[in-house]
């Protein structure tokens, strides 16, 4: 009789080591098998059943001890380091101590082997794998996390067999621990999420804290976060082929063996205590290297990754596979664009107290999305300077949390005087931990920034605000950001969304500035704003707004020779009445907001319609801004 659907899930989910164990079993008569790539292919093959990805707990939204040791686990993530290639030992024999029998064991997606090991050269292949050290993507917003956990059927219970007391926290009581030491580094940037929520909440356990002596041994290790108050797990990600193909700060989601032997904590105990009566050049790593790259499996799980599916976005309402292998999601969402970008321009000039133009540009802002680099040149950003905002009423931070609905990923930067002279931006080289020391730059593509110039006050910038503004104004204009390996720098691309509240014209440079015109006075903020904003149990409207955004930033796009050849004539006719009037820049700008406004009303090419209304709303906006040049002199 056949086995169930369930039952087989159960197999390769929840044992999968014995399916790998099975083919490297089958392959000991047929060397030539390439059992290895079979297994990979076997896995890959499983999850592209329907829904199978569901059938896989993940990472994110499961606290550890809900996982079971060596089972198939997810793990939506970022590469924030990579370490040396390790050695294992890939094939190995074991002796069973009463029969004498020796059996060829598999060590592939191991940490630990069994008992018995005969350290016979004859049989035993030493192999090669990578490890990344892997942390959740940063400032993912809570809609994103919810809705995928809520999306999930994987069964599972709390594991009790392998865990001892101190591991069986709760991801929130970890991270208040180990972040302690960063948050004393690193002040307060921002405002949270007005829905902080765990994710999987019926998983939460009811268990008492453990012992003080258990916390404080954890409490020195930081997890390495970019962002300060982060929450989840970070993972050291085992990669056995095409390591070569991953790149830092790429995202994925990972599939893979979840390993959380306690041995591992206690061979690192090991190590600690024998590494001061030994040899010194039997061990070439430091103690504080030690630490960082053999860390307490309770703390940071070992994944043996299966398979890792690049993530080209993080909006759980999107489809996995890119837009163009979906022809009737893609046919269907744009249909509907047109009158989603009307209802969304509507809420857009309400958030941004009654101004449509800024609404338009503000719509073009989030949807803006580097899509390729000519030379040193990053094509597509669109960082917007939104001048003249109110500090009444938090009004900046209001804005924000308003945008964080919106958006799977972002985060807020209030540029005080004390967080630009004391946070840390650029990641840094750690030689003697041999690791990167991450750094709030370090961000996943299309994360959105938000920089709140309205919290600068007067006072003086050291050395590291000198820095820091510097890093800001290379992701602003290079989308790059130069990390710190102490005697050099260390250029890295990046494709982040940045956003400047200002009250004046920002000491940042920008794509496009706009001036903020409200039409509603300060002593009617609070009220204003509690009216307009969208609460998130109004889902179906957040959703229609956040499937446009993501959707608008994957779009293809592309300009015909005839609309091509129409727009240099106009260039040419507008320099003839005045050639000081528009700059190569300005032609540049035009470009680059009618392509964000033909994407944000779902056409895939320029028209000559798309083309005449992006500049009219350009000479609109530089209207505006000769205006407040006149009323405010001192203005540059």
């Amino acid at each position: 009789m056949m086995p169930s659907t369930q039952d087989w899930t159960d197999t390769w989910v929840n044992c999968p080591l014995g399916v790998v164990e099975g083919m490297f079993a089958a392959s000991q008569n047929d060397p030539d098998s390439g059992w290895e790539a079979k297994a990979v292919e076997f896995f890959k093959e499983q999850l592209k059943q329907k829904d199978a990805h569901t059938w896989v707990p993940s990472m994110n939204d499961v606290p550890l001890h809900y996982l079971k040791p060596n089972s198939l686990v997810k793990f939506r993530c970022l590469i924030q380091d990579m370490f040396d290639p390790e050695f294992y030992m890939g094939v190995y024999e074991t002796v069973d101590p009463s029969t004498k029998t020796k059996v060829l064991r598999c060590g592939k997606y191991k940490d630990v082997t069994e008992c018995g090991v005969d350290f016979n050269p004859r049989n035993t292949v030493t192999a090669e794998r990578q490890t990344f050290y892997c942390v959740p993507i940063p400032g993912e917003n809570s809609w994103v996390k919810e809705s995928y956990a809520g999306s999930s059927q994987a069964r599972v219970v709390p594991s009790t067999s392998y865990v001892p007391s101190r591991q069986k926290r709760s991801y929130e009581e970890d991270d208040d621990m180990d972040m302690q030491p960063q948050k004393q580094r690193e002040p307060h940037a921002g405002p949270q999420s007005p829905t902080e929520h765990h994710g999987n909440g019926d998983c939460k356990r009811q268990e008492t804290e453990a012992p003080s002596s258990q916390a404080a041994s954890a409490s020195h290790l930081d997890l390495n976060f970019p962002l300060p108050g982060e929450k989840g797990p970070s993972c050291l990600v085992k990669v056995y082929e095409d390591w070569d193909s991953f790149k830092l700060n790429d995202t994925l989601e990972v599939y893979g063996i979840l390993s959380v032997s306690p041995a591992l904590s206690a061979l690192a105990d090991e190590k600690d205590t024998s590494s001061s009566i030994v040899d010194p050049t039997e061990y070439m790593e430091t103690a504080e290297e030690q630490r960082v790259h053999s860390p307490p499996a309770s703390l940071v799980p070992r994944l043996h990754m299966l398979y890792a599916r690049p993530l080209p976005h993080n909006n759980p309402l999107l489809p996995c596979a890119a837009l163009q292998d979906n022809s009737a999601f893609l046919s269907s969402t744009l249909s509907e664009m047109a009158s989603v970008r009307a209802e969304l321009l509507t809420y857009f000039t309400h958030v941004l107290l009654g101004d449509a133009l800024a609404a338009e540009y503000l719509i073009l802002h989030l949807i803006s999305n580097v899509y390729t680099r000519r030379d040193v040149l990053p094509l597509g950003k669109f960082t917007l300077n939104l001048s003249g905002c109110p500090t009444a009423s938090s009004y900046p931070e209001r804005l924000y949390q308003i945008l964080q609905q919106l958006v799977p990923s972002s985060y807020y930067l209030g540029m005080s005087l004390q967080n630009m002279n004391q946070m840390r931006l650029v990641p840094k080289k750690d030689y003697v931990a041999n690791r990167l020391v991450s750094g709030a730059l370090q961000l996943a593509r299309n994360t959105s920034l938000f920089l709140d110039e309205t919290q600068l006050e007067q006072g003086q910038l050291d050395t590291t605000g000198v820095r820091n503004v510097t890093a800001l104004g290379n992701v602003i204009s290079w989308q790059k950001v130069d990390y710190d390996f102490n005697y050099h720098q260390m250029e890295f691309p990046c494709n982040i969304n940045v956003l400047i509240a200002s009250e004046g014209r920002s000491l940042l440079p920008s794509d496009c500035q706009i001036h903020l015109q409200t039409q509603v006075t300060p002593e009617h903020m609070d009220e204003y704003l509690s009216s307009i904003h969208v609460h998130p149990q109004a889902s179906s409207q957040l959703n229609k707004f956040r499937l446009y955004v993501s959707v608008a930033r994957l779009l293809d796009y592309s300009i015909s020779d005839e609309v091509t050849k129409s727009v240099e004539d106009d260039f040419v006719d507008m320099r003839k009445d005045d050639p000081q009037s528009i700059s190569a820049e300005d032609l540049h700008r035009m470009l680059v907001v009618a392509r964000l406004l033909s994407l944000s009303l779902g056409q895939t090419s320029l028209s000559r319609d798309s083309w005449l209304r992006a500049k009219h709303m350009e000479a609109l906006r530089s209207s505006r801004m000769e205006q407040h040049k006149c009323v405010n002199g001192n203005e540059p």
